[in-house]
C-alpha cells in the first residue's frame, strides 16, 4: 500500500511522468482507474436501478455500456501510443486536428461546470442531513419536526462552507494537499457500498413501497446511460495513467482497463442493486438522503463524502482556471507583460466567479438527479464521440490493412453514433424536465 500511495502521489503531483521519473505498476494502474472512477456517481446508482425498470434491466444496459467503456479506454490509450501526447485534450488534437481539438477544450470546461454543480448538490444534502441528525441528538425529536428556520437552512450552510473553506482551499495555483487525501474518495465509496449491504441484510421487517415489475418504457431504460456515464467515467485521465506506466504495450493496457472496469462494475452494481432492494420505488436520487439523520453507519458515509468532495472540488477548480486562464494570460502577453499583480487578478476572478455561480445554481436544483442527466449527456463526449473520432482519424494515416481499417473505421462511427444519441437523448430529456418546473 505504501508503494501504491507513492505511485499515486507522483501522478497526481505531475501530468506525466518523465522519463526519469519513476513509472506506474500494473497495479498502481488499476488503483489510480478506480480512484478517478469511484465517486459521487455511486450516490445516484439505486435510484438509476429503479428508473430502468428494475435490476435486471439496469444491469443488462450496463453490461452494454461496458463494451464501449472498455473500448474507449483502448482507444484512447492507442491515440495516445501514435500521437505522443500525454494528455486527453492533447490527443484529440494530435490525433482529430485544432479544431476539434479546440472543442474539446469547450466540452471539458462544460462538463467540469456540472460536475462542480452537482457536487456542491451532494455537499448540500449531507449537510441538511447532518443538520436534521444534530436536531436529533440535541432536542430527542424525530428529524419531521425539525422547524425551517433561516439558520436552520442547508443553502445558509452551504454559502458558509464555501465561503470559509472551499473559497480559500481553491485560491492557491497549486493544491499540494490532495495527493495525501487523494484515497479518501475510494474509502467512502467502498464504505457506502458495504454499508447499504449492511443496512439491507439488517434492516428491521417492512413494507416496500414496491419494486418496478419490469421495462416500463425503453426511455426509461434509456434514461439510466447518462447515470452509468458519469459513475464510470475515467476516462478523460486515462491517458495520463497510460502516459506514465512502465509497460505501455496494448494488450497490457487492455488488462489494465478490463480489471478496472469490471470492479467499478461490482462496486457500482452492488449498491444499486441492494439500494433498490432496501428502498424500492422510494429510494431517493441521493441514496444517503433515503436514510435516516441517526443512522450511525449512514453518518459517518455522509461525513466521508463530504469531506472527499469538498477536497476534490478544488481541484476541478484547477483544472478548469488553468484551461480558461491560459488564453487569456497568452492575450496579455500580446500587449503587455503579465506581472505577478495580473495573474492573481485573474486567479482571484476566476475563482470566485466559478464557485459563486456553481453554488447558486445547486441551490435552487431540485435534486441530483437533474445535474447528472446533463452530466452524462456531456460524458457522452469522452466516452464515446471523442474516442469514436480518434480511432477514424487514425485509421485514415495508419498503416494497417484495409480489412483491418474497414472494421475499425466501422467501431469508431458506431461508437461516434452511440454518443451522440446518448448526449442528445440525454440534452433533450434534460431540457423537457426544466420545461416542465418553469
Amino acid at each position: 500500500m505504501e508503494e501504491l500511495a507513492r505511485e499515486s502521489i507522483s501522478l497526481l503531483a505531475k501530468p506525466a511522468l518523465d522519463s526519469g521519473s519513476p513509472r506506474l505498476s500494473s497495479l498502481g494502474a488499476i488503483f489510480i482507474m478506480l480512484k478517478s472512477a469511484l465517486g459521487a456517481g455511486l450516490l445516484n446508482f439505486p435510484w438509476a436501478f429503479e428508473r430502468a425498470g428494475g435490476i435486471r434491466a439496469a444491469v443488462a444496459v450496463e453490461m452494454v455500456c461496458m463494451i464501449f467503456l472498455i473500448s474507449g479506454l483502448v482507444i484512447l490509450g492507442y491515440s495516445s501510443s501514435i500521437s505522443g501526447q500525454t494528455t486527453y485534450q492533447g490527443v484529440v488534437r494530435g490525433v482529430c486536428g485544432p479544431a476539434i481539438g479546440q472543442m474539446c477544450n469547450v466540452v471539458f470546461i462544460f462538463n467540469l461546470f456540472a460536475i462542480s454543480v452537482a457536487f456542491l448538490i451532494i455537499v448540500e444534502d449531507q449537510l441538511e442531513k447532518l443538520c436534521a441528525s444534530l436536531y436529533e441528538l440535541v432536542t430527542r425529536r424525530p428529524e419531521a419536526d425539525m422547524p425551517h428556520l433561516w439558520y436552520t437552512d442547508q443553502r445558509l450552510a452551504l454559502t458558509l462552507l464555501c465561503v470559509f473553506l472551499v473559497l480559500p482551499l481553491s485560491i492557491p495555483k497549486e493544491i499540494s494537499f490532495q495527493k495525501y487525501i487523494s484515497v479518501l474518495g475510494t474509502l467512502a465509496a467502498t464504505y457506502l457500498t458495504v454499508a447499504i449491504i449492511i443496512k439491507y441484510h439488517t434492516r428491521p421487517a417492512q413494507n416496500v413501497s414496491g419494486y418496478s415489475s419490469g421495462i416500463s418504457s425503453w426511455a426509461s431504460m434509456f434514461s439510466v446511460i447518462p447515470s452509468i456515464c458519469f459513475g464510470f467515467q475515467c476516462h478523460e485521465a486515462s491517458i495520463t495513467i497510460y502516459s506514465s506506466m512502465e509497460n505501455k504495450k496494448l494488450s497490457h493496457w487492455v488488462f489494465i482497463s478490463v480489471v478496472s472496469m469490471v470492479i467499478c462494475l461490482i462496486i457500482y452494481s452492488l449498491t444499486g442493486i441492494y439500494g433498490y432492494l432496501t428502498f424500492g420505488e422510494d429510494v431517493a436520487a441521493d441514496i444517503l438522503m433515503s436514510y435516516r439523520g441517526n443512522d450511525v453507519l449512514m453518518f459517518v458515509a455522509r461525513v466521508l463524502f463530504g469531506i472527499s468532495i469538498v477536497t476534490i472540488y478544488p481541484i476541478v477548480v484547477l483544472l478548469v482556471r488553468s484551461v480558461i486562464q491560459a488564453p487569456l494570460l497568452t492575450l496579455r502577453r500580446r500587449v503587455a507583460v503579465v506581472t505577478e499583480a495580473f495573474e492573481s487578478r485573474c486567479r482571484y476572478g476566476l475563482t470566485v466567479a466559478w464557485i459563486t455561480v456553481t453554488m447558486l445554481i445547486a441551490m435552487f436544483v431540485p435534486d441530483i438527479s437533474k445535474v447528472i442527466i446533463v452530466i452524462g449527456g456531456i460524458s457522452a463526449f469522452f466516452i464515446f464521440i471523442f474516442p469514436g473520432l480518434c480511432l477514424i482519424f487514425a485509421m485514415q494515416s495508419e498503416p494497417v490493412s484495409w480489412w483491418t481499417r474497414l472494421a475499425l473505421t466501422s467501431w469508431g462511427s458506431v461508437t461516434l453514433l452511440c454518443g451522440a444519441f446518448i448526449f442528445g437523448q440525454s440534452t433533450t430529456t434534460a431540457i423537457m424536465q426544466l420545461l416542465h418546473h418553469v
